[in-house]
């Protein structure tokens, strides 16, 4: 009901309802009204975002974010829209297909068509990513979505946009990943990934160089706190089709470090779960791409303009100095963070990293890399700013009213000192009215003791004495463009310092006589910020005590995380298993089977443990595992068997087995003996599908490539391959069901009609596979044999893709056959009874 001595906000409540200034007068009739009438009411409650804010203008003028003499070319340039950008994915198989048709048609179809008649640039690549990889248009979205002489241009990025090929990204939001160095054998952190472009970047990053058929032995864990927001990353994401990647739902300032003691006796086995080669979850490369204001996205976003106050950067400040912090405690030694914000506020940006340093006490340092991605214009960080809170300008921590205090902290100073020197005015003085401003927020200077007001220029900004010019900033007039923060940090060393300190160890609250099960309501909430490293650089609890943690039976099958300080492992292994027996025999039926606790020596809950989330499972199914193998004639190189997952714990009805990989592998054993911490919302490439059509019950083999598996594992098969010419692969993609008798080579129905009954795949001939490296990575797509036909399991968007493909491959009319030869029936009742109408074709 809203908590103790609240109550719910109803509309009874509101003494007079609010203008709906969305609804259209019933007096407005523009039918009979000239054009310019009718535009002029067609929203007659409605006005364009003001693109101004006298307050934006005072702040970042004060702060000398740009010269004087830049400030008009600054402003005019916010005020203008954003020109439309995307980056080619290098891990498309036609990425060099899609690069050339922008190099040699887009760039010159466009220019000609450009109907202002300028010779500018229509489309051009932006010259400072590699490889000609990453496009700027001079149109804004909507200018592509509106002009009909870009239309061409704009379905063609919608399609491959769709399929996976290219990602629309703004130009800005490019540049954090390229700083991070990531090589293929990195374990990668992006804290806050959502919406997914930058992972996808990272993810496309530690696949490069990589052969057909292989992944790398690094990886990368996506996590975002929304849920919405994990659902839009991981639709991102699935275009990459990769088995490197896991997206967890946590607040990215408590991420878990799933830490194992390995010092003590540990178990060997839980579940049949192998202890992993690692004992911590710690990172080569950090992407700590923090909440902001967002004000250097005021192009794309102009409500922001009206909404914009100064006290929305300091509000975050806090959050992001713990994320950060956070994640330089997961960051290994010698590895590299990137800290980056779409904000220009100095409080959200030097700030916090300038506070971050001085907190890890000289185990990091600010990188330069000025000398990187040359052509890249950037700006060095500012060393000096001021802060502005409730209209009055702060130059450090001594100006700042004691009232305020616990809002505006130290940090946010350029030095960083905590003044207490400082003589404090009385309550009465501190809450004293601007005669000129009723509301106390003068908007020119700091408010002095008497009722007057300093000029803001009087107040001199204290200058940091770190390296603060190493830090980069983008603004939108030097390369058309929105504007960004990015800093690079380095971890020297495994010493973190704490300047705040730690919080008293949170005893658990004693059982109520009345409740069988002990309160969700004891865990302790974490602070990033206090935590520690030993000298192995192991996390270090948070109240300065080991991270261990305790299996407790709770009402909604989750575990209380507990700090057990040195105590050893085996003396907290048998405080779980009495606890453990205690509880189950105490428990209610019903949260005892929602708990699911695990039975051996080390009870520690492997399954269930967040609600609502499915759970992660190795499967398991030995039987179904060798018919796959067999059926697809898998070959033993490939390291199959202990790399299948599934979300369901019910091993009867599995629906979709996916792959990960090694270092996947590897991070799920390790979350599996460390009490499940990690809350996975998305884990593995989706290799197979179980069959629902009718014909799927009879065939060896229930499950079915999916579209997302087929290029990891097509190296690897050596059974259900069928050869098609370039015209019968053509037909297939068009009429999606061939008959044996129809293809146009009677060998290919032959040998069609020779595969057992089931999934196959279908090359286009001439693409041979073979263990011999080849530059050319071969076409294939899933299909289904069936008892009379072959029918494609591709989504329409591919098959459009690939018929221009395939189109671009056939260079003389010699290849086809005429369309008028080719008899290609529909599939009739026979196909339908054979299983082609309930076939899933979108895999």
């Amino acid at each position: 009901m809203g908590g103790r001595g609240r109550s719910r906000t109803q509309r009874k409540h509101f003494r007079q309802s609010r203008e709906n200034v969305w609804k259209r007068p019933k007096s407005d009739d523009s039918t009979n009204a000239t054009p310019d009438d009718a535009n002029s009411n067609r929203h007659p409650g409605w006005e364009p975002f003001a693109t101004q804010n006298p307050s934006f203008d005072e702040y970042y003028k004060e702060q000398e974010i740009v010269s004087a003499d830049e400030w008009d070319a600054f402003i005019e340039y916010l005020r203008t829209p954003l020109p439309a950008a995307f980056r080619i994915n290098s891990s498309s198989q036609f990425y060099e297909d899609i690069r050339l048709q922008l190099e040699n048609d887009f760039m010159k179809s466009l220019q000609a068509e450009d109907t202002d008649g300028n010779e500018v640039e229509a489309i051009k690549p932006l010259p400072w990513y590699p490889d000609n990889l990453a496009w700027q248009s001079n149109f804004s979205r909507n200018q592509l979505r509106k002009n009909q002489t870009l239309e061409r241009f704009h379905e063609f990025l919608k399609l491959e946009n769709e399929i996976g090929n290219i990602t629309r990204q703004e130009a800005v939001s490019m540049v954090p990943p390229l700083f991070l160095d990531v090589r293929p054998d990195h374990f990668v952190l992006d804290m806050c990934a959502a919406p997914g472009s930058k992972t996808f970047q990272l993810l496309e990053m530690i696949y490069k160089l990589i052969e057909p058929g292989t992944l790398p032995s690094g990886m990368v864990i996506a996590n975002d706190l929304d849920v919405q927001r994990c659902n839009l990353l991981i639709h991102q994401t699935k275009r990459m089709c990769t088995a490197n990647l896991i997206v967890t739902n946590h607040e990215a300032q408590h991420f878990p470090s799933c830490h194992l003691r390995r010092n003590q006796s540990v178990d060997s086995q839980i579940g049949h779960i192998k202890e992993p080669n690692i004992c911590q979850l710690q990172f080569d490369r950090v992407l700590c791409d923090v909440p902001c204001s967002g004000d250097g996205t005021l192009r794309k976003a102009p409500d922001i303009w009206r909404k914009w106050n100064a006290g929305n950067g300091n509000g975050l400040h806090g959050l992001q100095v713990q994320i950060a912090m956070r994640g330089i405690a997961l960051l290994k030694v010698d590895g590299r963070m990137v800290y980056s914000t779409c904000s220009m506020n100095p409080v959200e940006n030097e700030a916090v990293v300038a506070e971050v340093m001085r907190r890890c006490g000289g185990s990091i340092e600010l990188v330069d890399v000025s000398t990187e991605l040359p052509q890249l214009v950037r700006r060095p960080g500012l060393k000096k700013w001021k802060v502005r809170d409730k209209g009055m300008w702060l130059a450090s921590y001594k100006d700042v009213p004691k009232y305020r205090r616990s809002v505006v902290t130290p940090g946010m100073f350029p030095s960083g000192n905590l003044d207490e020197e400082t003589s404090e005015p009385d309550n009465e003085t501190e809450t004293r009215k601007n005669p000129e401003n009723g509301d106390g927020n003068s908007e020119s200077g700091i408010q002095l003791a008497d009722g007057l007001v300093a000029p803001s220029n009087s107040l001199e900004a204290e200058v940091s004495a770190l390296p603060l010019e190493r830090c980069m900033r983008i603004v939108p007039h030097d390369q058309n463009s929105g504007a960004f923060f990015i800093a690079v940090l380095h971890k020297v060393s495994s010493c973190l310092l704490t300047r705040i300190p730690a919080p008293a160890a949170i005893e658990k609250k004693p059982r109520s006589p009345d409740k069988k099960y002990y309160s969700s309501s004891t865990r302790p909430q974490k602070q990033a910020n206090e935590v520690k490293e030993d000298s192995d650089g192991n996390d270090i609890g948070l109240s300065g005590e080991k991270d261990v943690q305790i299996s407790e039976v709770t009402p909604d099958a989750d575990l209380l995380d507990t700090g057990t300080g040195e105590a050893p492992l085996d003396t907290v292994q048998n405080k779980i298993n009495e606890e453990n027996e205690k509880e189950e025999n105490e428990l209610p039926p019903d949260v005892k089977n929602d708990a699911k606790i695990v039975t051996g020596k080390r009870k520690l809950q492997i399954q269930g443990r967040w609600r609502g989330v499915d759970p992660v499972i190795f499967y398991k199914d030995d039987a179904v595992v060798e018919k796959i193998m067999d059926f697809y004639g898998i070959k033993e190189s490939f390291p199959f068997k202990g790399h299948l997952i599934t979300r369901n714990d019910d091993m009867n009805h599995v629906k979709r087995i996916y792959y990960v990989s090694n270092s996947v592998k590897e991070v799920l054993e390790l979350n599996f003996l460390a009490g499940q911490q990690l809350k996975i919302a998305s884990v593995g490439l989706k290799m197979f599908e179980r069959q629902t059509s009718k014909e799927g019950t009879s065939t060896p083999c229930l499950f079915r490539i999916s579209s997302e598996g087929l290029p990891l594992i097509l190296p690897h098969i050596t059974k259900q391959i069928l050869y098609a010419t370039a015209v019968d692969f053509k037909h297939l993609l068009q009429y999606k069901i061939i008959k044996f008798s129809d293809f146009v080579n009677p060998d290919v129905g032959e040998k069609a009609s020779k595969l057992m009954l089931g999934c196959c795949v279908v090359f286009l001939k001439g693409q041979v596979l073979s263990d011999s490296s080849q530059d050319v990575t071969p076409i294939a797509i899933g299909c289904w044999r069936g008892r009379t036909n072959v029918a494609v399991m591709v989504t329409a968007l591919d098959c459009q893709e690939l018929l221009e493909r395939v189109s671009m491959l056939l260079s003389t009319e010699d290849a086809l056959q005429p369309e008028g030869d080719q008899s290609i029936p529909e599939a009739g009742e026979e196909g339908k009874e054979n299983g082609s109408e309930n076939l899933n074709v979108t895999a």
